[in-house]
């Protein structure tokens, strides 16, 4: 009997090392090492908006982040162009997480992407901060709260703004012009929503391809519609074609353009003189204070433009990302995830921003309007905030929640 005893207290000291090395090692880093992923446009319709402007970002993120906190462990950076197609962005994060070593990937800009990418994120446990797809099924119908941020903007918010203001200045019927896939589909609804809950009507609407080369049937449609406001349901070099076409066509003399995901890059594109008084929703400006105007002036001696929303919330991201995993000391998916939540985003893009149970990040957005040429004191010199939308108007309420994982809570 004594010698069974001994026995079982001679294999207990032998496991107790082994168990207590295994509880060390799950709140560290693996390897030392955090791997970050930017997958973005780089070379097609979206590629001004995120893009190499993105990966910029990011890199600036890692500089600072280094610079601040020193951390003790390694940080590497990679990136990959998706082409704005589904199966190449998941097979590329697919391999990242396989045999890369990849922790987190952002930007992801292009819905279609994001939502392939994000099924693949949770299969493989790892993070996702969406900076650039905007449909609301990220949040809603395909949410995934314990792997998925949708970080920047969404169709909720880009459309809630425009949608309600300009119709409320009695510009109170609506014909779009939309992208014919999940992001610009998400943004006719939501604007849709918004147009009928301030008292308009829609009138009509018509698909477009991504990436389209000729927007003139198009437009002959929303003419004839006679409404008073076209929307442009799209994005990127999308809406800067449908802005030139629709001021060539003369579109413009009897119907007003709002283009519901604009940023600065596109009004830099086409010019003051015509985009003067379009109306639309931004989530970041870089003329807004001394902090935004200091980050972006760097951003800008380094990229030659200034930042849209999507770089600078990137760079958020990568931040966020990064000081939850020092404070943490890990790169465990769940400990990392639980991090962020507790932890309100305060940096160049968000105050007070918050990540929900839903996976949204909560932050203000701002109802721009594009200036006169006259008005503009220097270049870049854009927009006047017409109104600063708290993050809890801004995005879609948690009560209209159609995520299935809050659901069951």
């Amino acid at each position: 009997m004594m010698k069974r005893k001994l026995l079982a207290l001679s294999i207990s000291a032998l496991l107790l090392p082994a168990a207590g090395s295994v509880l060390a090692q799950a709140g560290k880093i693996s390897g030392d090492v955090v791997k970050i992923a930017v997958l973005t446009d780089m070379s097609g319709v979206y590629s001004d908006l995120g893009g190499k402007g993105s990966v910029l970002a990011a890199e600036m993120a890692i500089e600072d982040f280094k610079a601040s906190a020193k951390p003790k462990f390694k940080i590497e950076l990679v990136s990959a162009d998706h082409q704005n197609k589904a199966d190449v962005g998941s097979n590329k994060v697919r391999e990242w997480y396989d045999t890369q070593g990849v922790d987190m990937v952002t930007d992801v800009l292009n819905s279609a992407v994001a939502l392939a990418v994000a099924k693949v994120t949770t299969e493989k446990n790892k993070i996702m901060l969406n900076a650039g797809a905007a449909s609301t099924r990220l949040t809603n119908e395909d949410c995934a709260p314990n792997n998925v941020v949708h970080y920047v903007y969404d169709t909720y918010a880009l459309a809630n703004g425009p949608g309600k203001a300009v119709t409320k200045q009695g510009k109170d019927t609506w014909f779009f012009l939309t992208a014919d896939y999940a992001f610009g589909a998400s943004l006719e609804k939501d604007t849709t929503d918004a147009v009928k809950a301030s008292g308009g009507k829609v009138l009509g609407s018509v698909k477009h391809p991504l990436n389209a080369s000729d927007f003139s049937s198009f437009l002959l449609q929303a003419q004839a519609s006679k409404a008073k406001v076209v929307g442009l349901a799209n994005a990127g070099g999308d809406t800067i074609n449908s802005i030139k076409a629709a001021n060539e066509f003369g579109l413009t003399k009897n119907q007003t353009i709002v283009g519901l995901l604009t940023t600065i890059i596109d009004i830099h594109a086409l010019g003051l003189p015509t985009t003067q008084g379009m109306m639309f929703t931004e989530g970041y400006y870089w003329n807004l204070n001394n902090e935004t105007r200091d980050w972006s002036r760097k951003f800008f001696s380094k990229h030659k433009k200034m930042p849209s929303m999507l770089h600078a919330g990137t760079y958020s991201a990568v931040t966020t990302y990064l000081k939850a995993v020092q404070a943490t000391g890990s790169d465990d998916t769940a400990t990392v995830m639980k991090q962020m939540r507790a932890t309100p985003i305060n940096d160049i893009f968000a105050k007070g921003g918050k990540i929900r149970e839903d996976g949204r990040m909560v932050h203000d957005m701002y109802l721009v309007e594009v200036k006169k040429p006259a008005e503009s004191k220097e270049p870049w010199d854009y927009y006047h905030i017409k109104q600063v939308i708290p993050g809890d108007q801004a995005f879609q309420p948690m009560a209209l929640s159609r995520c299935p994982a809050v659901a069951k809570k």
